[in-house]
């Protein structure tokens, strides 16, 4: 099989890449966003909420991989064990009655930063998920979020 070749520009400043290291990125990135760091991955909560969906969660290698083409089996493996186990987190930390997952490859996929990443979603009856608006949030919105989480996840 072939891959696909890159669509990251040469001069790519990745903004994964900056919160992976621990530096903040704002106005959507800063370290108290951070839900989960591992030897392979990166979490935190979005700055981008849908309507009826806040808090949904960023899953990063901290390895930069360009898209789902790029990445090696066993990264993949760790990525969705992360996504999973925040899901779980989600599920008893937001009382959600459901999970989805979205990733997106290449520009015809809507994909926007070159960096692999796995949306992991609170989903609600109802909720409207992918025909409502989005917004950008602030830090003070996310934290709370992030908090709830991270407890989740030290408890679990």
């Amino acid at each position: 099989m072939t891959v696909p070749p890159s669509h990251e520009p040469t001069d790519y400043d990745c903004p994964f890449c900056a919160v992976v290291r621990g530096e903040d990125n704002p106005p959507w990135t800063i370290s108290t966003d951070v839900i989960v760091r591992t030897d392979a991955t990166s979490a935190w909560i979005s700055s981008r909420w849908w309507a009826n969906n806040a808090g949904h969660a960023i899953v990063v290698p901290n390895e930069h991989v360009e898209n789902m083409f790029w990445l090696p089996k066993d990264l993949a493996g760790e990525v969705h064990e992360a996504a999973r186990q925040i899901a779980l987190a989600m599920k008893s930390a937001y009382d959600c009655a459901g999970i989805s997952t979205r990733q997106h490859n290449e520009p015809a996929g809507y994909q926007d930063v070159w960096h692999y990443h796995l949306h992991v979603f609170p989903r609600y009856e109802g909720d409207d998920l992918y025909r409502s608006p989005w917004r950008e949030t602030s830090p003070a919105e996310r934290r709370p979020y992030a908090d709830l989480l991270r407890a989740q996840l030290i408890a679990s």
